[in-house]
C-alpha cells in the first residue's frame, strides 16, 4: 500500500501547501517516464521524484509559488545535449510535468483508488487537463476499474471506458496513454491522461534472520509489498524488520501455506535450517507464484531435492521451477551482497512476468 497517491489523504490537512507533480509525457531519453510522481509540501520534496537534478529544482521552485496562490500548470523541459547550463541534464529528450497545486480537490478519486488497490483490484487514474490561459490549467480526476460510468466528458472519438479496459487487460504498468481533445472556443486542446495503477507485487520472505532482514530492505526499495514470516518473536518484530509491511509470527510452514500464491506473489525462503526450508517450500510446489527461491549450498539443495522427489512432494518438472540456490551469481559473500543477488533475480523475474 505504498502508492504515492495514498499519501495525498495522509497530508490532506495541508491543503494550501500540498502540491502533486507528475510526469505526463516524454520524448527521447529522460530520467523518468510517464506516471512518475512526487509530492511536495511547503516547497520541499517529501516523497517520490520526477527526475531529480535541475528539473526537480524547478518544480520545487514552482511548488513554492503554489503556496502563494499559483495555479496548476503543464511545464515543459528540454533536456538538450547541447545545453550550456553546467547543472542541466543532458539526456537529449523532452519531459512534460503536470503540477497540481490543489491535489486535495481530487481526494475522492485517490480514496477510491486506495480502496480498490487495497482489495487487489487494479484500475486507471483518469486526469483531464483543460487550458485556462497560456500557462495555467484546470484539472479534473477520477478513478475507474473499468466498471460503471466515467464522470469525465470526452469527445465522441475516444471511448474512455474501452481504453481503461484495454489497459487493464494488458496487466502492464507501461500502459500509460494520452489523448488530445478539442475544446470549443479554446486554441489549445485539452488533454486526457490514463495512468494504470496495479496492486504492488507481494514479496513473501520466509525467515527473519540476517538475510531475510536484508532482503526485506531491498524489497521495500524495489517497490514490493513486503511480508516476513518467522516463528521467533525476537526476530519477527518491527524493531528488527523496519522495512516490512506485514510481519507474521507463526509456524513457518503453516503461514506459507495460508499465503495467497499467484502471479503477483514472489516467495523467498531463507530460514534457519533444512527442516524449516522444506516446510516453507512444500506449500509452494505446483503453486501459481511468480517466483519461488530457496537459499542453500549445493549440498543442502541436493539433499532437499532428493527428499522432495523420493517422498513425492514434487516432480522433477516442478522442482525445476524453484530458483535454488537462490540469487544471481555475482560472487556475493556478505549478507548484504547475498540480498542484492536475490533482489537482482526478483527484478529479472518481475520484468519477464510482464512479457508472459
Amino acid at each position: 500500500m505504498k502508492n504515492i497517491y495514498f499519501q495525498i489523504k495522509e497530508n490532506s490537512k495541508d491543503t494550501a501547501s500540498l502540491v502533486l507533480a507528475t510526469v505526463v509525457a516524454t520524448t527521447g531519453s529522460t530520467p523518468r517516464k510517464p506516471g512518475s510522481s512526487a509530492i511536495l509540501l511547503d516547497g520541499r520534496l517529501i516523497s517520490g521524484t520526477v527526475g531529480g537534478g535541475i528539473i526537480e529544482g524547478r518544480i520545487l521552485e514552482y511548488a513554492r509559488k503554489c503556496s502563494g496562490g499559483c495555479e496548476s500548470a503543464l511545464l515543459h523541459f528540454s533536456l538538450d545535449k547541447e545545453t550550456s547550463e553546467p547543472e542541466e541534464a543532458v539526456c537529449g529528450g523532452t519531459i512534460t510535468i503536470l503540477v497540481d497545486s490543489n491535489p486535495v480537490a481530487h481526494l475522492t478519486a485517490f480514496k477510491e483508488m486506495e480502496q480498490s488497490i487495497g482489495s487487489g483490484q487494479p484500475g486507471v487514474l483518469i486526469t483531464k487537463v483543460v487550458p485556462w490561459n497560456e500557462t495555467t490549467v484546470m484539472i479534473k480526476r477520477c478513478w475507474s476499474t473499468g466498471m460503471g460510468a466515467i464522470p469525465i466528458s470526452c469527445s465522441s472519438g475516444v471511448d474512455l471506458k474501452g481504453e481503461v479496459n484495454t489497459i487493464l487487460k494488458t496487466g502492464s504498468r507501461a500502459g500509460y496513454r494520452e489523448f488530445e481533445l478539442l475544446v470549443e472556443g479554446e486554441k489549445q486542446p485539452a488533454k486526457i491522461f490514463l495512468e494504470p495503477v496495479f496492486p504492488l507485487p507481494r514479496l513473501v520472505i520466509a525467515g527473519a534472520g540476517h538475510v531475510g532482514k536484508a532482503v526485506s530492505h531491498q524489497g521495500r526499495l524495489l517497490g514490493f509489498e513486503v511480508t516476513v514470516i518467522d516463528d521467533r518473536e525476537e526476530y519477527a518484530n518491527n524493531v528488527n524488520l523496519p522495512d516490512a509491511d506485514n510481519i507474521i509470527v507463526k509456524d513457518i510452514g503453516e503461514a506459507v501455506r495460508e499465503i495467497q500464491k499467484d502471479r503477483n506473489t514472489f516467495i523467498v525462503i531463507v530460514t534457519r535450517g533444512h527442516g524449516h526450508d522444506a516446510d516453507a517450500l512444500k506449500p509452494c510446489i505446483g503453486s501459481s507464484a511468480a517466483y519461488v527461491g530457496m537459499m542453500g549450498s549445493k549440498v543442502k539443495v541436493a539433499k532437499i531435492h532428493e527428499e522432495f522427489i523420493n517422498k513425492g512432494w514434487a516432480t522433477e518438472e516442478q522442482w525445476k521451477k524453484i530458483c535454488t540456490p537462490i540469487g544471481i551469481d555475482i560472487g556475493s559473500q556478505t549478507v548484504e551482497e547475498i540480498a542484492v543477488s536475490i533482489a537482482a533475480q526478483l527484478i529479472d523475474r518481475r520484468g519477464n512476468r510482464q512479457l508472459e
